[in-house]
């Protein structure tokens, strides 16, 4: 049997030739793209724990580490709108990443959000990034509080909880697709103890 050949096109095989030396440049252990939903995020679960350095990496790492990727996964399975309309896009989409390098590991995940919701979402990303540490348990007892009593109170629950677990600052960024939408990324930080 003769065998064919595949043509793809150049642009194609630098495009992935670059993509994988950024992921190895980057420390990246894992990078998705698409649907977000529970059955997703426990699988990254496994696959993440299986990344872990058992020598290196305390108990308490990985449990942060499992619980912000979590919170990000969520936050995208929640909020993700469509591209076209900027309503809310059910199961959610988006990017999730985690790398490392030796005194930290970094959970990155993006999706698309109505431009209207922007606002909000900086306000209380800002917020919650200008709490010290008292603050951040006071604010997140009076969110808990208040989430049990409406569900639009435990709005930026997630984002809160994500700080208080860290210690560090949520770095984020919009990047406008159109006049309806922008693309969200959202950076946590994890230390490594």
């Amino acid at each position: 049997m003769e065998k064919t050949k595949i043509e793809v096109g150049t642009d194609y095989m630098d495009f992935v030739s670059k993509f994988h030396q950024t992921i190895r440049n980057e420390n990246i252990m894992l990078v998705y793209e698409g649907e977000i939903t529970q059955t997703i995020a426990k699988a990254f679960s496994s696959m993440t724990e299986q990344g872990f350095d058992d020598e290196t990496d305390s108990s308490r790492t990985q449990k942060r580490v499992y619980h912000v990727m979590i919170e990000c996964l969520q936050n995208v399975a929640k909020h993700a709108d469509d591209e076209i309309t900027g309503e809310p896009e059910i199961p959610g989409r988006g990017i999730f990443m985690i790398s490392n390098n030796e005194n930290e590991y970094t959970v990155t995940t993006g999706n698309i959000v109505a431009n209207d919701k922007i606002t909000i979402i900086k306000e209380m990303l800002d917020k919650f990034n200008a709490l010290d540490p008292d603050e951040i348990k006071a604010e997140y007892k009076r969110m808990i509080k208040e989430s049990r009593l409406s569900e639009k109170a435990g709005a930026g629950l997630g984002f809160i909880d994500i700080v208080k677990k860290t210690g560090n600052n949520i770095e984020y960024y919009f990047d406008e697709i159109n006049d309806k939408t922008s693309f969200f990324i959202q950076k946590s930080v994890v230390n490594r103890d």
